[in-house]
């Protein structure tokens, strides 16, 4: 390659480094754009919820507890009885679930 070819060369790819520094530039123009809006969200969403925490009564009462899924209800069954072998029909009666035809089917594609 001779002295031309080289400098050719070398402009080439000085003008793609240009080019990605550019491109570089215009996305953390972007990205600190975005960053500062984000943090003015967050601040925003932290005086908030200062503020609600200041007007909430001192003493809320607690949130009812959870309804227990079946999976849970039966998960619970089984723990409760380690060592008891169940069928389909007395788990249901145990944990107060109906008995007829299809419920028990359920049931069993649960387990």
């Amino acid at each position: 390659m001779n002295s031309i070819g080289l400098l050719a060369a070398l402009q080439a790819q000085q003008d793609e480094a240009t080019a990605r520094a550019g491109e570089l530039r215009d996305r953390i123009e972007h990205l600190t754009a975005a960053l500062t809006e984000t943090e003015a969200r967050l601040a925003d969403l932290a005086t908030a919820r200062k503020v609600i925490a200041e007007l909430a009564p001192a003493k809320a009462e607690p949130d009812p507890p959870e309804q227990a899924t079946a999976y849970q209800a039966i998960v619970n069954a089984f723990n409760q009885h380690p060592d008891q072998t169940f069928r389909v029909r007395e788990l249901h009666e145990l944990l107060g679930m109906p008995t007829d035809d299809p419920a028990p089917n359920v049931t069993r594609s649960r387990l």
